[in-house]
């Protein structure tokens, strides 16, 4: 199925609001991709991610950045799901806003470990796996300076049924603006 050119559009005005926010901001770009799971069938998926100027939650050691990507879900054929609807076929564009989380100070060990929450809207069509137009986006991962390594897991949280959900393994490679 193709995506429609105002949801292309929609998707492109996100990705190009997130790069051009202040520059003040510190800003991280980072392009992934990888190979993701709906049951034990893969897919290749890419995602590109801006994450911005962390900030103190309160007194504490934790900090949030905001954190904003798009992506794209390659579509699978699976003849188990030919007759099923929503099929598994179609392509699956993604945007999605929320925030990553990091502990500790930049001289800790293990502060480059972060957590993210995003909360996403798909186009393209519906799958198996991602079943409705709003999706949740879990991530853990490992950021270093130009690279990281995450597990993402996308549904929609069994809000709507089919939700088999995608779970991915990614592998980054970034840059600071």
């Amino acid at each position: 199925m193709r995506s429609s050119r105002p949801t292309l559009g929609v998707i492109a005005a996100v990705l190009l609001s997130a790069v051009a926010l202040p520059a003040a901001a510190d800003t991280h770009l980072e392009l992934q991709g990888g190979r993701s799971y709906m049951d034990t069938h893969g897919t290749n998926v890419f995602f590109l991610e801006s994450v911005f100027n962390a900030y103190q939650i309160g007194q504490s050691r934790f900090t949030w950045s905001p954190d904003v990507s798009v992506g794209y879900i390659n579509g699978r054929h699976i003849a188990h799901y030919d007759d099923y609807s929503p099929g598994v076929t179609n392509n699956v564009w993604l945007g999605a806003a929320g925030a990553r989380f990091h502990y500790g100070t930049d001289s800790d060990w293990y502060q480059p470990l972060f957590f993210s929450f995003q909360v996403a809207g798909t186009a393209g069509g519906h799958t198996q796996a991602l079943s409705s137009s709003y999706e949740f986006v879990s991530t853990l991962g490992w950021q270093m300076k130009n690279v990281s390594f995450q597990i993402r897991h996308i549904s929609n949280g069994s809000f709507k049924e089919p939700n088999r959900g995608e779970t991915m393994a990614l592998v980054g490679i970034g840059f600071d603006l």
